[in-house]
């Protein structure tokens, strides 16, 4: 009897540890940690916490979506690559956010692909169960709305500042959005990989990372940026930067 109390005590007692590492856990995804406590609580038999590294490739162009992902400490970049091999970031998710939209909005494949561009962890829920959370109609939904139309403007805004605005500009966006999403001032990237998510030439990022580097707002040194001086950068950046910021504050709060 007493050795039987024992187990139970024990089974208790973990399983209470793991629901308390699982909502701080899910409480660093801003989707996941703006659902009431009722709710988080019967969704976590659902959920999985996993582990991404830089490179992961989360879904591929075309590919059927077995999962929808929430970061909460990796950044994923949705990329589209066209037919000549040229690659370019459409928007990134981080803890702002989910990747997997098409799931919740009548498809089941996405024609870009989704990289991990920050290693990092993530919450993954089933794709099924995600559609019938949908279905209920009931706060996740709201949400899950909400965030859609915050990453439409993320994404229409990225299409709108790599026309309108210099290399410069467009990497301080680019590098305070992750910095907003990374929660660290080192950001481990190369400037090739950075000149492929801004649709551009090496060259060209080359030379405006200089230029921020010689205004003392970042350092750059084998494949890791620091941001030295944020509020420098934001002085340093267009409009576009903000105006994203504002939808992502206003929607999800």
């Amino acid at each position: 009897m007493k050795s039987g109390l024992a187990s139970v005590r024990k089974a208790t007692y973990n399983n209470s540890i793991k629901t308390n590492f699982a909502m701080f856990a899910l409480g660093t995804n801003r989707i996941l940690a703006a659902l009431p406590h009722e709710e988080i609580t019967r969704l976590l038999p659902e959920l999985e916490r996993i582990d991404l590294a830089l490179g992961d490739q989360v879904y591929e162009s075309g590919g059927r979506l077995d999962y929808v992902w929430f970061p909460t400490s990796c950044i994923v970049s949705l990329i589209y690559t066209m037919e000549s091999g040229a690659v370019a970031e459409m928007g990134l998710v981080g803890n702002d956010g989910m990747v997997g939209v098409a799931l919740f909005m009548g498809g089941d494949t996405m024609p870009n692909c989704a990289v991990v561009q920050l290693g990092g962890s993530a919450i993954r829920m089933r794709a099924k169960t995600l559609q019938a959370e949908f279905l209920r109609g009931g706060p996740l939904q709201k949400l899950l709305l909400r965030y859609t139309q915050a990453l439409i403007t993320q994404i229409s805004q990225t299409a709108v500042c790599n026309r309108l605005h210099s290399v410069e500009q467009r990497l301080s966006r680019w590098l305070l959005l992750c910095h907003d999403r990374s929660g660290s001032d080192e950001l481990p990237m190369t400037q090739e990989f950075i000149s492929n998510m801004l649709g551009g030439r090496r060259q060209s990022v080359t030379v405006a990372a200089g230029r921020l580097q010689d205004a003392g707002l970042i350092h750059y040194s084998r494949g890791h940026i620091t941001i030295v001086d944020r509020t420098g950068l934001e002085n340093s950046v267009c409009e576009c930067y903000q105006v994203v910021k504002t939808e992502f504050d206003r929607l999800l709060g």
